[in-house]
């Protein structure tokens, strides 16, 4: 009798039995192992690469109703040190030397490699954009990527900042007083600077749903903030770790494959931005979220999937 097709293949890491689409990727010459599931079937297959640093697919966990449904192959990745991966909670600290652009660049070759992905889409939200963008530049000529998605992300730290401290500004002055005294002291475990971020200004300039989904909360729960304070920083606003100073402006002419850029109305990141990017690109596309932000994917899921269907049928 034959094997059906969805029955994984077998190696060290996945059994040879139906896994619901979970396969483990070995990275780092097969120290450690990530997380990934595939998810519908069709000729396009798209890679999610999850923003933060150090949160995980969940939040993606609405593309389900509509990339699927539509014909589109896409697998959800946790990035090491991430939610289901390997180097989770207390262990990243453990691997610091480990947390770096380049490093997690290397890994998404890896991944690539693993789930034998040799004509796909990346499609990269906030700092997935940052390796979308970072892997085009650096493999797109090898034959393999057809496409990638710049999912709410500037092309620069720099650029990024401005937006999000005008969001910033539209506190209270006596928060925006206290906000900035917390800053100014690297006073980060004042209870108070986490109040104003969750309750005054992510549900301005993150995600505008009211209650906010269940897999977004789920995803900041489970969020390795180890990763994220040293490559990110403290918050939003203030980027302290290793990712200061990035930019790709610059170089973004180098990129040939066909690229779209989404923007939103509230998003932390300028949507200038990204309208900006798609005319820097050689051949790029920009779509527009109004009443959407940084999570358009939720709040302004119509235009934002609009955009994305579109693009993605088109290459």
């Amino acid at each position: 009798m034959d094997k059906p097709a969805d029955i994984a293949k077998h190696d060290a890491l996945n059994p040879a039995c139906r896994t619901a689409g979970i396969r483990m990727i070995p990275v780092l010459n097969g120290r450690f192992k990530v997380w990934t599931k595939k998810i519908g079937s069709g000729k396009t297959k798209i890679l999610l690469l999850h923003g933060g640093p150090g949160f995980g697919h969940e939040y993606f966990e609405c593309f389900e109703d509509f990339l699927p449904p539509a014909g589109f192959e896409m697998y959800y990745y946790d990035q090491l040190g991430c939610t289901n991966s390997d180097l989770g909670g207390d262990e990243a600290s453990n691997h610091m030397d480990l947390w770096t652009l380049s490093r997690y660049l290397e890994e998404v070759e890896e991944v690539r490699q693993g789930l034998g992905l040799d004509d796909f889409v990346i499609v990269g939200h906030s700092w997935g954009g940052i390796l979308a963008i970072e892997y085009a530049l650096k493999h797109q000529h090898e034959g393999h990527l057809r496409a990638i998605v710049i999912s709410n992300m500037s092309a620069g730290v720099e650029s990024f900042l401005v937006c999000a401290n005008r969001w910033k500004k539209t506190l209270s002055p006596e928060l925006l007083a206290a906000c900035e005294k917390i800053e100014a002291e690297e006073d980060w475990e004042n209870p108070q600077y986490e109040k104003i971020m969750m309750e005054e200004l992510y549900p301005k300039m993150c995600c505008r749903t009211k209650p906010w989904p269940e897999p977004l909360t789920r995803a900041f729960r489970h969020a390795n903030m180890k990763i994220y304070v040293h490559m990110q920083g403290h918050s939003e606003f203030v980027v302290t770790g290793n990712l200061n100073g990035w930019d790709s402006w610059a170089r973004l002419p180098q990129i040939t494959v066909p690229t779209l850029t989404i923007g939103a109305e509230h998003d932390e990141m300028d949507p200038k931005d990204m309208e900006k990017m798609a005319g820097l690109v050689q051949n790029g596309t920009y779509g527009y979220c109004p009443d959407g932000s940084h999570m358009a994917c939720w709040d302004s899921q119509d235009a934002y999937f609009e955009h994305l269907l579109h693009f993605l049928r088109s290459v």
